[in-house]
């Protein structure tokens, strides 16, 4: 292939990712993804933050992946100050994917509680895979500020952020226990027994979380 040929081709993918066909954005995406390009990443960092289809939103951040973190990190850093929701928490989603530690930096205490659902859980995903060694406990207590919130998929999401920090949760969830907030009491157990046996799934680990909350701590009457 010749160097313009090339060109063309890239010209054409960029093309691609603005059609309103969502097949032909993804084939776009695809085709970024298995020629890497860095004229391409802005285009792909664009597009990311108003693709409404899930499965195209994948792909994109595939191709993100596929291209030299040198040239993909810096932009999608820039990304997290977006007033976009959707561009903060698909560059959060892509950088847990790339999982380059030098973007760690940006991933501050207003994302991992950010107003917006998705993008707090994608903050969770990135810190816990970014986190530097020996930071893990204060991930961890930031992250415990948000025991009780939303429903069940963002407590899950907190609850295996958390897990997958290890022994650092463990003191957290002895102070979670005893907070005045019921929602928290019983987001923190959940958790913990979650910990203890990953195998007994999120809603086993809720319902034994509700009972023990409910009854108290051993030895309390009334």
């Amino acid at each position: 292939m010749t160097a313009t040929e090339a060109d063309q081709n890239t010209l054409r993918a960029l093309e691609g990712l603005r059609s309103e066909s969502s097949s032909v954005r993804l084939r776009a995406a695809m085709a970024i993804g298995t020629s890497p390009d860095p004229r391409t990443v802005d285009g792909l960092v664009e597009r990311c933050a108003v693709e409404p289809e899930f499965s195209v939103r994948e792909v994109l951040t595939w191709a993100l992946t596929r291209h030299p973190p040198a040239s993909t990190v810096p932009k999608l850093v820039d990304e997290l100050g977006s007033r976009r929701a959707q561009a903060r928490s698909q560059a959060l989603h892509t950088l847990s994917k790339i999982a380059d530690r030098r973007a760690w930096p940006a991933i501050t205490r207003e994302l991992l509680t950010d107003a917006d659902d998705e993008v707090a859980r994608s903050a969770w995903r990135a810190a816990v895979v970014l986190v530097p060694d020996g930071a893990e406990p204060g991930l961890a207590a930031v992250l415990a500020t948000q025991f009780g919130r939303g429903g069940r998929e963002v407590q899950l999401s907190l609850s295996r952020a958390l897990i997958a920090l290890g022994d650092a949760i463990v003191p957290i969830l002895c102070a979670a226990a005893a907070d005045p907030d019921p929602r928290v009491r019983r987001h923190a157990a959940a958790t913990e027994r979650l910990l203890r046996d990953p195998d007994s799934g999120f809603e086993l680990a809720v319902e034994e979380a509700k009972r023990a909350v409910a009854l108290g701590p051993p030895g309390r009457e009334g």
